[in-house]
């Protein structure tokens, strides 16, 4: 192979060093899977460190023989000479952080900042230095944050945007972000949302187009996959930024809202017999089963099935403490546990099913192809039902996700998860084929970096603590936008931006800030008080009166129980003591109107 190989090439390798001889100035780096690169820094390379959102560059040219020590992880970017059986020359290292065993994105605040920036790009490029105004909201935001020609208000994307201002709140306290998550659920109610009395339900237009003054509901769905149906998942996700705010505010409406869209879900896309829920409707008669739906009709998907319990369902719960919320999150992952695992014939899970389970491996674009993210969001979703109600089959396909899918799904050259790939392997094959690319999206990190995180910080390892950080360097080093802000939907294989198309645009209908502030929100809450055994902040505005007997519901996510309690609250600023430490409640006080509420979270296990 090395003589196929007749031509240079840029490319990254990650990896940990081994040896350093400042006299040669030849570094040997050892990658991920134990694979040994000699690389040359005869060329002076430059050297930076890590840096997060709004934070200038940080050069480490002049620091780099110190900081070559053995065992740190950092990325080399080079050129491959093809001479005397391969030279790697570095032309850009990265460092993760100063100290051998130190990595940035571990300070406390790291994923705080970032979610700051995130929120303050996207109210910008939204409603610029004007009022919030969603009439002003548009779907497609380009690189730097402009609006395109197009006027669609989709539903989902103003959903994930309103979710990502809400986390941002939770985080920072910060009006300005509640703000914009308070407007955008009231433009959903007010413009998006379909009350059908007759059956009970609520279900979400797919969007509005707006020309002027006047505005086109959009009823079923414009994009292809979905054309002409009303998907499972963009009523799924309709509902994401509004319980993020409800979490906040106790805003009853808003869990109304929510109830009426799950008895829409249980009325027309559950299958009672078979068991799961359908991926899709037509729009006339509510029927999974319809001709209209073509490929669609009486099909099941992971979106369909899982997507409940990250989107909504997880938050709907913690907010309310309800049984038949946690029922529902049981029934979901049991199906999910009984049904999607396929270890006979593939790493990977099965996503697309028929009627009775079936595999679908003919479906559209996914024909017998896995969505490695898709994986990943099933091992992290698992280990925080896992806290909620322990079950072996949960943790077991945790575990076996976790340890199998860096084999199958990540480079351990470079770093980073790959999108969609064969799932198994044809002829004489020894990879997993691409299906059509090797980019690598950034919700995929997000599951790799979540689904690692409390892995590690539930049932420990150190593979899956390396895995978590390997994961969170990638996305830190390589998505993090410097120039414009927010962060980049895809990238190539070696880190380099990919900004072709609408991977191009900051806000498409496949990225709002969903993901990128989901992903601040987790990981700021499981490095500090499950990896790392550091105190939390989180804000609420609540009006008591609103809450049945006051009681607010203050955990930031399904975490193992007594890992964490509350240390301290505070309301309007002031000390207050009426709380429930271990049982993470607050009961507010008898009073009008809303009060603004800080709680302290203390990790138990450090």
């Amino acid at each position: 192979m090395a003589d196929a190989v007749s031509f240079s090439f840029s490319d990254t390798i990650a990896g940990y060093v081994t040896r350093f001889d400042s006299g040669s100035r030849l570094l040997r780096l050892k990658t991920s899977d134990g694979r040994a690169f000699d690389v040359s820094l005869a060329g002076d390379p430059s050297a930076e460190l890590v840096r997060n959102l709004d934070e200038p560059y940080i050069d480490a040219s002049g620091h780099i023989d110190e900081m070559l020590s053995p065992g740190r992880f950092l990325y080399v970017y080079g050129v491959h000479y093809p001479e005397h059986g391969g030279r790697f020359e570095a032309k850009r290292l990265v460092f993760l952080g100063r100290g051998a065993e130190d990595f940035r994105f571990e300070e406390p605040s790291w994923w705080i900042k970032q979610i700051e920036s995130l929120a303050d790009f996207y109210k910008r490029a939204q409603f610029g230095d004007g009022p919030v105004d969603f009439a002003e909201y548009r779907t497609e935001i380009r690189l730097g944050g402009d609006k395109t020609a197009s006027h669609v208000q989709e539903t989902d994307t103003i959903s994930r945007l309103v979710y990502g201002m809400a986390s941002a709140y939770l985080l920072t306290g910060k009006d300005e972000y509640l703000e914009v998550a308070e407007r955008g659920t009231e433009y959903l109610r007010k413009h998006m949302r379909v009350v059908d009395s007759e059956e009970d339900v609520v279900f979400w237009y797919h969007g509005i187009s707006v020309d002027g003054d006047s505005e086109r509901k959009l009823f079923t769905s414009e994009f292809s996959d979905d054309y002409d149906a009303i998907p499972m998942y963009e009523q799924i996700y309709a509902l994401a930024g509004p319980i993020q705010t409800y979490r906040i505010t106790g805003d009853v409406r808003i869990k109304n809202d929510a109830d009426a869209t799950i008895r829409l879900f249980d009325k027309f896309f559950k299958d009672p017999e078979q068991g799961g829920y359908y991926s899709h409707i037509d729009p006339i008669l509510f029927s999974a089963d319809h001709e209209s739906l073509g490929e669609n009709a009486e099909r099941k998907n992971w979106n369909s099935v899982g997507d409940h319990a990250p989107a909504y369902l997880i938050n709907l719960y913690l907010a309310t403490g309800d049984q038949k919320y946690a029922d529902f999150l049981e029934y979901t992952f049991d199906t999910i546990a009984d049904k999607f695992p396929d270890y006979k014939n593939s790493p990977f899970v099965q996503e697309r099913f028929f009627r009775d389970w079936s595999h679908d491996t003919a479906h559209s674009w996914q024909q017998n192809r896995a969505v490695v993210g898709h994986n990943l969001k099933i091992a992290w979703n698992l280990m925080r039902m896992n806290s909620l109600k322990a079950k072996p089959a949960y943790e077991e396909l945790a575990r076996k996700i976790g340890e199998i899918m860096p084999a199958a799904g990540s480079d351990v050259q470079r770093g980073g998860w790959y999108d969609v790939v064969e799932r198994v392997k044809e002829g004489d094959q020894e990879t997993y084929r691409f299906a059509w690319h090797d980019r690598k999206a950034w919700w995929q990190q997000e599951q790799a970096i979540l689904a690692y995180l409390i892995l590690n910080g539930t049932v420990g390892g150190d593979d899956f603590l390396r895995e978590a950080r390997q994961a969170q360097s990638f996305y830190n080093t390589f998505f993090l936008d410097h120039d414009e802000g927010a962060v980049y939907f895809n990238v190539l294989a070696s880190g380099t931006p990919y900004l072709l198309g609408t991977e191009r645009l900051k806000g498409s209908h496949s990225m709002s800030m969903y993901h990128s502030a989901e992903l601040c929100y987790l990981s700021a809450v499981y490095n500090n008080l499950l990896v790392n055994g550091r105190e939390m902040d989180f804000h609420f505005q609540p009006d008591p009166s609103g809450l049945p007997d006051r009681v607010l519901r203050v955990s930031p996510d399904l975490l193992p129980a007594g890992s964490v309690r509350i240390a301290s609250v505070d309301i309007d600023e002031k000390p207050y003591t009426d709380f429930d430490a271990d049982g993470l409640t607050v009961r507010l006080p008898d009073v009008q109107g809303r009060v603004k509420v800080k709680v302290r979270l203390r990790p138990t296990a450090h």
